[in-house]
């Protein structure tokens, strides 16, 4: 309807269409719900516009917004294309490099995902270029150990290789002597110097002396080759030996820092983020201390066949390595722990050797004194390893164990120790070591007899659901908030039981779950000195020729890379 206002008059004029008809009879249905009129299905569909046709074309407010083609396939609602490729980035890999983003957006995250799950597909022979440098990556635990001596051993050395020298001076001396003897006896006398021996003898020694002197002089540049030129890093003579793997450097702390400079350059470098990840993560789940001891040998290996292969496989696996390690097994101790009847088994058991021996008519063999017996009985059970693998490697602390549980795990695992750990350091199961009795393991019988008893404990620890669940909430702690989800928590949990530990498998369950990539989690998580560390040197896209001041500035700010 049209309404008109005449001139001077309050009143107004109806002028009726079928327009207004409609308007009135809207405004009535609005005004009185309940006359039991039904609205036409157009006006029923909520507002509308004209198409320019006289037609009305209803307006969708919450009509779904069209997923980025680079999400395709992921549970993304909440972030952005760009900021879940950064938040992928930044969780799945230590932070984007210059062009990263736009690269995995071509690509697809999905596929950039899927190819990190899968590290071995990935060509990575840049960062393994680049740890050419690093000797000691490559080399075995016993030839650490002869290489890089500790400074007592050093002192050894250099002493047996003096003696070796001075014994090869007298040789020389007592070959001159000789040869003068020979030659005084063919030749007619000589004049004498003042000092009583002949000017030609006096030759003599000085030209025996000089070869001594020049053998001398070379084994000390074979020692020292290299050492005195500046190094290949910053321009030398590139016929030099670098200074990082010069003979200088070989001394036991050489070992640990070529680890830390080999950690940074792949978190750097690597094209196998997720795997450098991984690596981190597990190294501190199962951690071993640098500084204790025969560990800063140990720790090469330990990452190198231990961590590294399994850091995506299977928990179990895992578990076992590290069990098995002789880095684990000196740093708990466990390589120390036997029965403590073990020592009085041995000793009867020698005993009777002895008597079976000995014969008729042989006397007995003396038996040793009881203070030495005594000492030789120092050997008892020792719960380090026991108490870590339940508390913190596999259960956790709520995980329902108990102190019996503990003493009775360490039974369990007696006789795990190495085998020479000052020659080559390998796990050796010593039987005459291990408790034979039944233990009673998180109220499960244990006799499987020797090492098996030790096997079967990880086996029933790796499938408890304690396990699955403690596992589940460090990995999205680590790699979603401080505070994740119990949701989320509960599907990794459920995919580590369903997969018998396939970490792959529970990494996978955690990305594909909404929770992962809600705006909650994005730029939740603090990062660690050595994160911010390698994530600003690949921000910055710089080429890191030598890593060392990078672990220094971590090690200044608070993480002191295998040593914490």
């Amino acid at each position: 309807m049209k309404v008109e206002a005449r001139p001077g008059v309050g009143l107004t004029h109806l002028r009726t269409s079928a327009e207004s008809f409609l308007s009135i009879l809207l405004s009535i249905i609005f005004v009185l719900p309940s006359s039991g009129i039904t609205l036409p299905a157009t006006a029923a569909a909520g507002p509308a516009r004209e198409d320019g046709h006289g037609s009305a074309v209803p307006l969708h407010k919450d009509k779904k917004v069209k997923q980025d083609a680079a999400l395709k396939g992921l549970p993304i609602t909440e972030l952005s294309a760009d900021e879940a490729i950064l938040h992928a980035l930044n969780r799945l890999a230590y932070g984007p490099r210059p062009g990263d983003v736009e690269r995995v957006r071509q690509m697809g995250l999905a596929k950039w995902i899927d190819q990190q799950l899968n590290p071995n597909a990935i060509d990575d022979r840049g960062v393994e270029a680049r740890l050419e440098q690093f000797p000691t990556l490559r080399m075995s635990t016993a030839k650490l150990l002869g290489e890089y001596p500790q400074p007592k051993q050093q002192e050894k050395q250099a002493a047996a290789k003096e003696a070796r020298m001075e014994q090869r001076r007298a040789n020389g001396a007592a070959a001159t002597i000789t040869k003068d003897i020979s030659d005084k006896s063919a030749q007619p006398p000589q004049q004498q110097t003042a000092g009583g021996e002949s000017a030609e003898g006096t030759k003599d020694d000085a030209n025996a002396a000089s070869p001594m002197k020049q053998e001398a002089s070379a084994e000390m540049n074979v020692a020292t080759r290299g050492a005195g030129k500046r190094d290949l890093l910053g321009g030398g003579d590139p016929n030099a030996v670098p200074r990082a793997i010069a003979d200088d450097s070989k001394r036991p702390q050489r070992v640990v820092e070529e680890l830390a400079m080999a950690k940074v350059a792949r978190a750097i470098y690597s094209e196998r983020q997720l795997q450098q990840v991984m690596n981190d993560f597990w190294f501190n789940h199962f951690n071993v201390f640098a500084g204790k001891g025969e560990d800063r040998w140990f720790l090469t290996a330990y990452e190198r066949d231990v961590i590294q292969p399994h850091a995506l496989g299977k928990f179990k696996d895992l578990l076992t390595a590290t069990a098995k390690s002789p880095a684990m097994l000196f740093y708990l101790d466990n390589f120390l722990s036997a029965d403590p009847r073990a020592a009085e088994r041995i000793a009867a058991q020698q005993a009777s050797r002895q008597r079976r021996r000995g014969g008729f008519g042989r006397p007995w063999p003396p038996r040793a004194p009881q203070q030495q017996q005594a000492k030789k009985n120092v050997r008892g059970l020792n719960e380090n390893y026991g108490r870590e693998l339940m508390e913190l490697h596999t259960l956790g602390v709520d995980g329902g164990y108990t102190q019996k549980d503990v003493t009775e795990v360490a039974r369990c695992f007696t006789g795990w120790t190495i085998d020479k750990p000052r020659e080559y350091a390998d796990f050796k199961f010593d039987e005459r070591l291990h408790d034979p009795d039944p233990k009673l393991v998180l109220g499960k019988k244990i006799h499987a007899g020797g090492m098996k008893d030790g096997e079967q404990v990880i086996e029933l620890l790796a499938r408890h659901p304690s396990t699955a669940k403690f596992i589940s909430t460090k990995l999205a702690r680590r790699l979603v908030s401080d505070t994740p989800p119990q949701s989320l928590v509960q599907r990794m949990a459920q995919a580590f039981q369903s997969s018998d530990g396939d970490i792959r498998a529970v990494l996978k369950a955690m990305i594909y779950s909404p929770e992962f990539w809600s705006r909650a989690a994005y730029r939740a998580k603090i990062k660690t000195p050595f994160e911010l560390v390698v994530s600003t040197a690949r921000a910055l896209g710089t080429d890191v020729d030598t890593p060392m001041p990078l672990v220094q500035w971590t090690g200044r700010i608070g993480e002191p890379l295998y040593q914490c």
